[in-house]
C-alpha cells in the first residue's frame, strides 16, 4: 500500500477503505508517513468529502491510535455529553450533579481550557482543595458510589487526532465536517461512553456560525457515533449570546449552584434540563423524556441535586461549604458597573467579543502558558431583548487590577444597544437523533 496512491484515490472521489484509512492514521502516528503526504489527503478530504463508512472508519482509526478507557466496571449505562463550546457555558457543572441525582452513572474526563474561561477542571478548581488527579481504581470506585467524579484528560488519548489537529491548524483544512467530526468523535469515544449527547452550537460565539453548518456538524457527529455503536444525539443550541449571565471560574461556579438551586438563569436550566433529559432517557432511566424532565426537574425542587454536587466536591477532596457559601471562593478585588449610554433595548451581545473581554480580565487563557484568575469575570445584567435605561448596568466587571478601561472599551463595542424593541433569540433549533 503506498500513500500517494491514496491521496490519488481520494483527490478523485474514491471511498477510502478501512484497510487504507487504519494504514494511513497507524503510519502518520508512527512518523513513517510524513506531514507533506497528509497535508494533501486533508485538502482532498476538503474538497471530495468523505462517506459516512469512511468517517466511522477514520473516527475507530484515531481512536486505536492511543489508550482507551475502560469504563466496563461501572455499573449501568454510562452517558456523557459534549459541546462544541462557548462562552458562559456553564452546562457540565450543572448537568453532573443534576444527571447523577436521578441515578446516571456520569464518569467524566475533563481538560483545561483554552480562550474565554477555564474548562470545567479549572472552574472545578476555583473550589478550595478539590483536584482531579485520581488513579482510574478510585475514579471508577467514586462513580459506583456516588454516580459522579471527574477526572483529567488521559496524556495518550488519540495521539493521531492531535497530530492531524496541529497540521490541520496550519493547512487550511480546519473547516472540513468529516474532519471535524471525526475529531470530536474520537475523543468522546476514546473516553469509554456507552452513549452520547452533543451540544452543538451555532451563532457569534459558536464554532459554527451558520444554523446549517451546525445542522451539518450535529447530523454528521450523531450519525458517526450510532455507526460506531454508541447512542448518539445532538441538540443544537444558541451562542449568538453568552449563556447565562455569569463568564468567569468562580463566578460560573455559582451559578451553577443557583442552577442547582432553582434559582439560575431562564436560559442555562432550560438547556440543561433538554440535555440532561436525553441523558437519563439514554441511560434508560426513563421511559420518556417527559419523564426524564419531571424526574430532574424533581431533583432540583427536592434538593438531591445540590446534595449530589456538595458529595461530588468533597469526594474529591473540595471545600464543600462552597455550596451554601459562595464567597469562600476566590473574590476579585474590585468590581465595576458598565452603565448603558442610551434608553433603549438590547439588540446584540456577540458573544465571543465579550467573552474575550473576560480574557483581557484573567479569566481565560491567550496560551497554553497563561495562568488564570479563577476570580476574575463578567456578570452580564442584561441579555438580547432586554429594555435598559441610561446609566443602567449592562454588566459587573470583576477585576483584581484597576485600570480596566480596555475591557470597557470591548464590551461597549460589543453589547449593542437599539432604539426598537428586539426579541429575544430562539435557545434550542432542533434535534437531531439520527
Amino acid at each position: 500500500m503506498r500513500m500517494v496512491d491514496l491521496i490519488e484515490k481520494k483527490r478523485d472521489g474514491q471511498e477510502l477503505s478501512t484497510d487504507e484509512i487504519k494504514f494511513i492514521i497507524s503510519g502518520y502516528t508512527d512518523g513513517t508517513i510524513p506531514d507533506y503526504q497528509v497535508s494533501a489527503l486533508t485538502m482532498a478530504i476538503y474538497f471530495r468529502g468523505m462517506t459516512e463508512k469512511e468517517r466511522a472508519d477514520l473516527t475507530m482509526a484515531m481512536v486505536e491510535s492511543g489508550d482507551q478507557i475502560d469504563l466496563s466496571q461501572i455499573e449501568g449505562i454510562k452517558v456523557d455529553k459534549h459541546s462544541t463550546g462557548g462562552v458562559g457555558d456553564t452546562t457540565t457543572l450543572v448537568l453532573g450533579p443534576l444527571v447523577a441525582a436521578v441515578g446516571v452513572p456520569i464518569a467524566k474526563m475533563s481538560g483545561r481550557g483554552l480562550g474565554h474561561t477555564g474548562g470545567t477542571i479549572d472552574k472545578l478548581e476555583a473550589v478550595k482543595g478539590f483536584h482531579v488527579e485520581i488513579e482510574n481504581e478510585e475514579f471508577i470506585n467514586l462513580v459506583n458510589k456516588n454516580k459522579i467524579a471527574v477526572i483529567g484528560q488521559s496524556g495518550n488519548l488519540t495521539p493521531a487526532d492531535k497530530k492531524l489537529y496541529a497540521l490541520r491548524d496550519v493547512t487550511a483544512t480546519v473547516d472540513s465536517i468529516p474532519l471535524i467530526a471525526s475529531s470530536i468523535m474520537s475523543k468522546k469515544i476514546a473516553a469509554g461512553a456507552d452513549a452520547i449527547v452533543l451540544d452543538v452550537k451555532t451563532g457569534a460565539g459558536a464554532f459554527m456560525k451558520t444554523l446549517d453548518d451546525s445542522k451539518e456538524l450535529a447530523k454528521a457527529m450523531v450519525r458517526i457515533g450510532n455507526n460506531v455503536g454508541r447512542r448518539t444525539m445532538a441538540v443544537i443550541s444558541d451562542m449568538s449570546q453568552p449563556l447565562g449571565y455569569a463568564i468567569g471560574n468562580a463566578l460560573e461556579v455559582k451559578e451553577a449552584i443557583d442552577t442547582l438551586k432553582g434559582e439560575g438563569p431562564r436560559d442555562l436550566t432550560e438547556l440543561c434540563l433538554t440535555l440532561g433529559s436525553h441523558m437519563v432517557y439514554l441511560a434508560e432511566k426513563a421511559n420518556s423524556l417527559e419523564e426524564a424532565r419531571q424526574k430532574l426537574e424533581n431533583a432540583i425542587l427536592d434538593g438531591s441535586a445540590l446534595e449530589k454536587l456538595k458529595v461530588f466536591l468533597s469526594s474529591q477532596g473540595g471545600d464543600a461549604s462552597i455550596v451554601d457559601n459562595p464567597s469562600n471562593m476566590p473574590q476579585a478585588n474590585y468590581s465595576f458597573e458598565l452603565e448603558a449610554k442610551e434608553d433603549g433595548y438590547v439588540a446584540e451581545i456577540i458573544a465571543d467579543e465579550v467573552g474575550t473581554a473576560a480574557m483581557l480580565l484573567g479569566a481565560g487563557r491567550a496560551t497554553k502558558e497563561s495562568t488564570i484568575d479563577l476570580a476574575v469575570g463578567l456578570i452580564l445584567k442584561k441579555k438580547i431583548g432586554d429594555q435598559v435605561q441610561k446609566g443602567e448596568s449592562l454588566v459587573t466587571i470583576y477585576s483584581n487590577f484597576e485600570n480596566i478601561d480596555e475591557v470597557r472599551e470591548k464590551l461597549y463595542e460589543n453589547i449593542k444597544v437599539s432604539s426598537t424593541k428586539v426579541e429575544a433569540p430562539i435557545l434550542i433549533y432542533g434535534e437531531i437523533t439520527e
